[in-house]
């Protein structure tokens, strides 16, 4: 299994909405779905499915927090990326640069902090039957 997710990442390869492409759950940050997989792999001992999405945001645009059913292999396409998980500080990607998130924890920063416009490529392991390749984080 991690074989094929890696080769699912390296060749694929932030906030994620949806599963409707060009849908926005992200404060704005455009989605477009690339690709959309069932796998024979499963995931928690659920039928699986992979999910790959391309999300732009503009410059200073932001995502919102939130969690996703499954993990999440990422890749900077262009542009520069502030990323943070959980209580992790926040880093800085330049294109070509990668990140991981474990299923379930909390992407608590998603932002473009340059000036021209950013493109990741995120590839989402999930559950077939998720509803949401995004679950916002209640404001508390």
């Amino acid at each position: 299994m991690v074989r094929t997710l890696l080769v699912l990442a390296a060749g694929a390869v932030v906030s994620l909405g949806g599963l409707a492409q060009g849908r926005d759950d992200t404060a704005g940050a455009r989605l477009k779905v690339v690709s959309e997989r069932d796998i024979a792999e499963k995931l928690d001992g659920k039928e699986a499915k992979v999910t790959v999405v391309e999300v732009t945001l503009e410059p200073g645009q932001a995502g919102t927090p939130h969690r996703h059913p499954g993990p999440v292999f990422g890749y900077v396409l262009e542009g520069e990326y502030e990323h943070a998980i959980n209580d992790e500080p926040v880093k800085v990607l330049k294109a070509g640069e990668t990140f991981y998130e474990p299923a379930g924890c909390l992407h608590r920063v998603s932002k473009n902090p340059g000036k021209v416009r950013t493109r990741v490529l995120a590839t989402v392991v999930h559950p077939r039957d998720a509803k949401q390749l995004s679950v916002p984080e209640p404001k508390k």
